[in-house]
């Protein structure tokens, strides 16, 4: 199966250092408003997903949302999240004391890719 999400080393560092900071975490990047579509890190269970938001995959053995609405335009792209210097919108995000903000960068998936992409599931 084909994964929908991957993570560069330099944003896994900044995981790692988050992890060690607060513990489990989680991901959730929204469909827009006050934080735009910027991905943002959270102390696990510190966000709740809204009601068929999309469980897009895993960054280690931390749940990545992604809002119903924006999966359902991103839903035949493959997301890999990184992490530039700065202040993201909003500056919700655990990152942000450290001057850094999360991003995604995005491709399309290729034919032989969605005829074997890793399920999605809902939230309920």
């Amino acid at each position: 199966m084909i994964a929908r999400l991957d993570v560069t080393d330099k944003a896994l560092e900044v995981i790692n250092t988050l992890e060690a900071q607060h513990g489990p975490l989680m991901f959730y990047q929204a469909g827009g408003c006050c934080e735009g579509t910027q991905p943002q890190c959270f102390e696990k269970g510190g966000f709740f997903p809204r009601m068929n938001d999309v469980l897009l995959g895993h960054i280690k053995d931390y749940e990545f949302w992604i809002d119903r609405d924006l999966f359902e335009y991103w839903q035949y792209s493959h997301f890999t999240l990184d992490v530039l210097d700065g202040f993201g919108p909003g500056g919700f995000s655990l990152e942000s004391p450290l001057g850094k903000t999360f991003k995604v960068h995005y491709r399309l998936f290729s034919t032989e890719e969605l005829a074997d992409l890793e399920p999605v599931k809902r939230n309920e």
